[in-house]
């Protein structure tokens, strides 16, 4: 990616989340003079964890964040799937060096406050930050988009420093986004799934001290039970001294927001008759969040006809939690943005680039999108038939990924197909293989100058 575009760009970026940050790190390093606008009164996120696969820590890496990764974040070496009920074990793959070795970058486990203040800290030489104030109109009708906030301030064109400065306007304010309104109105207000989610971290070190739950912190792993209607997800954070625990289930009235507090007892009566290990980390918790699991369908456009504006992140394309792949689609889109709009020229290639970013982008995310929904219909069979085959399948990867494991053979099969998605080759080809800066590498070299540029 190039240090600095030939024309600086003035660009609004609606949303200080981890893809805003991310994008005002990309565009502000590319050259451009980069305004963040923030709803919240301070910048805080609330506790959870990421999974941050390959596909996504390259770039993290390639931004120069791997000192701060290894110090705060935890390489998970196996992922183990289990029965509910049972807790035996019928799923397994290894990560740790085969990530590195396969897909070229680590697979990290990290705090979502982590990484966030991390992104800030990348992104804050880079752009000015207003906090406490929420968009409340948006007018795109000029050569430049006007952004009128709560305080009653516009960003206008007339705040540009010099002539060569254009204003664009970029969406990063999530799912419930205003700026889509404005893009694709016609799409609506997010829907509910069905399901919710329970969220909460316990100590490493009350963990250690029972013997039932020692072994799921003995080594970084990540373990998901899988039962009706239900999953739980659950791995180290934190240099590995809290434990985060994901526990997907029926909505039964959840709040739509990740920062409210749910009811502990609740959620042990909603997993009362899940396995020993699941009881215990329900007793050990002390609070726990608990939020709808949101969604829209696919758009057709994340980019409004004066090319001026663009969506990014869970504004465009929500992921439900079922492949990781959340925070790296945003990240993904970041990389793929400030990578093409370091390459501009001159102002009337903004709409081109924009379009570009969204070709390059929608078939990515729109194929990942629909991998976390086969995800959620394999971990939640009711016992019978289909979950009976779904444990046969991911045996017989568990078997090879075992001997694999124990260096018995160099490397497992394809298994392609199988249930347990990480197991399957040319999927985790796909999706952690795949190099955000390469992507538009290639659609520059296949496209840019023989059709686009030759047009404008």
């Amino acid at each position: 990616m190039a240090s600095s575009s030939r024309v600086q760009l003035r660009v609004v970026i609606v949303g200080c989340g981890i893809g805003g940050l991310a994008a005002a790190y990309c565009l502000g390093r590319a050259g451009h003079h980069v305004t963040v606008v923030e709803a919240a009164s301070a910048l805080r996120e609330v506790g959870a964890g990421i999974q941050l696969t390959p596909n996504v820590s390259r770039l993290l890496v390639r931004w120069g964040l791997s000192p701060l990764l290894e110090r705060v974040a935890v390489k998970p070496t196996t992922l183990a799937f289990c029965s509910y009920n049972s807790g035996e074990q019928v799923g397994f793959a290894v990560f740790g060096g085969k990530m590195e070795r396969e897909h070229g970058a680590p697979y990290y486990h990290i705090h979502r406050a982590d990484l966030h203040e991390m992104l800030y800290a990348a992104a804050k030489p880079y752009m000015d930050l207003h906090l406490g104030q929420r968009v409340v109109a948006l007018d795109a009708s000029s050569a430049s988009p006007a952004v009128l906030l709560s305080s009653g301030a516009t960003l206008v064109a007339d705040l540009v420093r010099a002539r060569s400065a254009h204003r664009a306007l970029i969406g990063a304010d999530g799912i419930k986004s205003c700026i889509r309104d404005f893009v694709a109105p016609t799409v609506g207000p997010p829907i509910p799934t069905g399901d919710a989610a329970y969220r909460f971290i316990v100590s490493v070190e009350d963990m250690q001290r029972d013997p039932d739950l020692r072994t799921l912190v003995d080594t970084p792993k990540v373990h998901c039970w899988m039962g009706p209607d239900r999953h739980v997800v659950a791995y180290c954070v934190r240099s590995q001294k809290e434990y985060n625990v994901v526990m997907i289930h029926p909505d039964n009235g959840s709040v739509e927001s990740w920062t409210k507090q749910g009811d502990v007892e609740d959620m042990k009566k909603d997993f009362g008759n899940w396995e020993i290990r699941i009881q215990k980390l329900m007793t050990l918790a002390k609070s726990t969040l608990n939020g709808k699991v949101m969604a829209h369908a696919p758009l057709d456009t994340w980019v409004d006809p004066s090319g001026r504006v663009v969506l990014l992140g869970d504004a465009a394309h929500p992921m439900l939690p079922y492949r990781a792949q959340g925070a790296a689609m945003a990240i993904e889109d970041a990389a793929v943005l400030g990578n093409l709009f370091s390459r501009i020229s001159c102002k009337s290639e903004i709409g081109a680039l924009s379009r570009a970013y969204q070709s390059i982008r929608h078939p990515r995310t729109t194929a990942t999108q629909q991998a976390t929904l086969r995800n959620r219909d394999t971990f939640h069979f009711h016992d019978g038939p289909a979950q009976r085959a779904r444990d046969a399948s991911m045996k017989v990867a568990m078997a090879e990924a075992l001997k694999e494991y124990e260096g018995e053979i160099a490397r497992m099969g394809e298994q392609e197909g199988n249930a347990n998605m990480w197991a399957d080759k040319r999927k985790n080809d796909e999706q952690f293989g795949y190099d955000a800066d390469e992507a538009v590498d290639s659609w520059w070299r296949e496209n840019w100058d023989n059709n686009v540029r030759a047009n404008l």
